[in-house]
Parts: structure tokens; C-alpha cells; sequence
């Protein structure tokens, strides 16, 4: 039997499953990669575990979710990077909800101080480091800002040609990272950070330079999803700047 025939993509759709604000809580919950059981998902979503449940049904039926079993347990994650990609853009293209709450106010904080976008650093931590790099002249190319003419907030950014310099390839490579993702004739990719509106460091070596600041315990998961804790003096002694640490209740 010969395929039918596809026509446009059904946008509205997939859309209406990020519509519903528990179920993009939930997503958001898992948008640093990791996987977490249905307890703590309904938790971060603020439902009860039946109504998570549903709608973990709802996001596993449709593709957005997985399931991994260990046991008895079972524990969720996004299906693919394009999810994470949809709710970063959405976050940038959404309006601010006031915040009513400590709890709400802990959270916004701690997403803006530090948080992982795609697996590397953004936020302040993450604009800050990228504006180390610059600063200590191991990447070049461009100043850090954010140029509307240029690029989209909550978008990978194409308006700068930065390229890893001569310098900052040996002093990565002192540092541990891989010396396959040090080259200085490629364009060093990067984000334009959504809640900060200025760049930070993505692809490759971005998500090379992250995972080696977890390792070295320059950053940890913070309580809140996404969210990232400096300890000050390590990643001082790594990037030269003195970054707050984030302090979270």
C-alpha cells in the first residue's frame, strides 16, 4: 500500500500540549536531562500524584516523554533535545508571571542566577563565563552583547563569528577539555541567553566546559530544576572572575 499523502505539520497539536501550564511544569522539570520519578514531577508541578500521572500519560502518548524502568520505579524524561529546544523558546517569547509567592520568588532567582540551557551554562553564571573568555582573550569575535539587529533572544546566535583563540585553546586544554573540540578556525557556537539578553556559550564546548565545572565541583545541581550552585572559589580559580555564589532556601 503506498504512504498517504503528508501535508503541513499539524503545529496546533504539538502546541496544545504545551498549553496546559501543569503539564509545562513538568517539562520544565525535566529540561536539565535528567530522570525523575512521577512523585517529584508532581511536585514540581504542584498537582496531585493522580493528576500527574494523566498527564505524564498525555506527554508519553504524544512522543514529548520517556519511561525508564528500574525496578519498581519508573522514572521520566524528555524524548528528545527538541523539546528542551521548543520550551526555551517559548520562555523567551512568553510574558514574566508576577510572582506571588517565597517559593515562586526562590525559584526565579535560582534560574536566573545559574541554570543549564542544552546542557551548558546560562544565566548569570553562564553570560559571566562567556564574558571571562572574552575578557582573557581566549575566545574572540564579538563583545558578549546581545544585538536585536543580529539575533533572537532564547536562540542559538548567528550574527557573531567568535572563534576560540590560539591562548584559550592551550588553556582549555590545561583545564581538561577534549582537544578535538579546541579548534581555532571553527565558529565557536552560542545562545543568546533569554532571561540575562546577552550571549552565552553552547554547543560542544560549551556542554565540555559544563560537564568538567561539575566534575571539578565548580557548579552543582541546585534544588530547583535547571537550576545551578557556584562555589565561588573553585570557579573563581578556573575563570578568574568572582561570580556570588547562589544562596537557595
Amino acid at each position: 500500500m503506498a504512504e498517504p499523502i503528508r501535508g503541513e505539520p499539524d503545529i496546533a497539536a504539538v502546541a496544545a500540549l504545551f498549553a496546559d501550564a501543569r503539564r509545562a511544569r513538568v517539562l520544565l522539570a525535566l529540561a536539565d536531562g535528567r530522570a525523575l520519578p512521577a512523585g517529584r514531577l508532581a511536585q514540581e508541578a504542584g498537582v496531585a500524584a493522580s493528576t500527574a500521572s494523566n498527564h505524564l500519560g498525555i506527554l508519553l502518548d504524544h512522543g514529548l516523554v520517556t519511561v525508564l524502568k528500574q525496578g519498581r520505579h519508573r522514572y521520566y524524561r524528555l524524548a528528545t533535545p527538541q523539546v528542551e529546544k521548543v520550551l526555551e523558546a517559548l520562555a523567551g517569547l512568553a510574558p514574566r508571571k508576577p510572582i506571588t509567592s517565597l517559593r515562586e520568588h526562590t525559584r526565579a532567582r535560582a534560574v536566573r542566577s545559574g541554570r543549564t540551557c542544552h546542557h551548558h551554562l546560562a544565566g548569570q553564571a553562564g553570560v559571566r563565563l562567556f564574558a571571562d573568555l572574552l575578557a582573557s582573550g581566549w575566545i574572540e569575535g564579538g563583545d558578549g552583547e546581545h544585538d536585536p539587529a543580529l539575533d533572537r533572544l532564547s536562540a542559538p546566535g548567528r550574527g557573531n563569528q567568535y572563534r576560540l583563540t590560539t591562548a584559550g585553546a592551550g588553556a582549555l586544554a590545561a583545564h581538561g577539555i577534549a582537544e578535538r573540540l579546541l579548534s581555532t578556525t571553527r565558529p565557536v557556537r552560542y545562545c543568546v541567553d533569554w532571561t540575562e539578553q546577552a550571549h552565552h556559550l553552547a554547543g560542544p564546548l560549551g556542554r565540555a566546559i559544563t560537564d568538567r565545572l561539575f566534575d571539578l565541583g565548580a557548579i552543582s545541581r541546585g534544588t530547583v530544576p535547571r537550576s545551578v550552585v557556584i562555589d565561588d572559589d573553585r570557579f573563581s580559580k578556573l575563570f578568574r572572575r568572582r561570580i556570588p555564589a547562589i544562596h537557595q532556601s
